[in-house]
């Protein structure tokens, strides 16, 4: 199974969950999730193993997000619209995608995984500025990613016109 598939699973984005998931209330709130995530982990500190309640408890909330909210009444937002050119993105297999957002794409997710790493090991070490650099460049490269997905989701629709 490959990590889209895997993810699709995980996150249970049937087509109908995907539509749900375009809610700007569920965008949002799952994206405002990390910095929790973080005093989750960093409370290792103060509460040892207990931090662990708070954070299975965050993930549950990521894994759940996507499916809690109703279908948006339009898909006009910029938050709808990167979620459904995530969509297009992930049946990239079955649907190519124009060519000229297969290398961007690739080095945002780059991007993301190098600072999802120095966030890992920020938190590890309890490297304060290591974890702010994490978390900052983790947000930068997520909201790049997903003002590319609008661009990628403009432009696919565009060309079913």
């Amino acid at each position: 199974m490959n990590l889209n598939k895997l993810l699709l699973n995980i996150f249970s984005l049937n087509d109908e969950n995907w539509l749900k998931h375009a809610n700007p209330c569920s965008v949002w709130s799952r994206f405002a999730t990390l910095p929790f995530v973080v005093l989750a982990v960093w409370s290792r500190v103060w509460i040892g193993w207990y931090c662990l309640i708070p954070v299975a408890l965050l993930m549950i909330w990521i894994v759940i997000n996507p499916t809690l909210f109703k279908k948006p009444k339009t898909y006009e937002r910029w938050s709808s619209r990167s979620v459904l050119g995530e969509r297009i993105y992930m049946k990239r297999k079955e649907t190519p995608i124009p060519s000229k957002h297969k290398l961007p794409i690739f080095i945002l997710n780059i991007l993301q995984t190098i600072s999802g790493l120095i966030l890992v090991y920020g938190l590890w070490d309890l490297n304060v500025y290591l974890t702010l650099h994490g978390i900052t460049s983790i947000y930068l490269s997520k909201m790049w990613f997903l003002d590319r997905m609008v661009w990628l989701y403009e432009d696919v629709m565009e060309e079913g016109k």
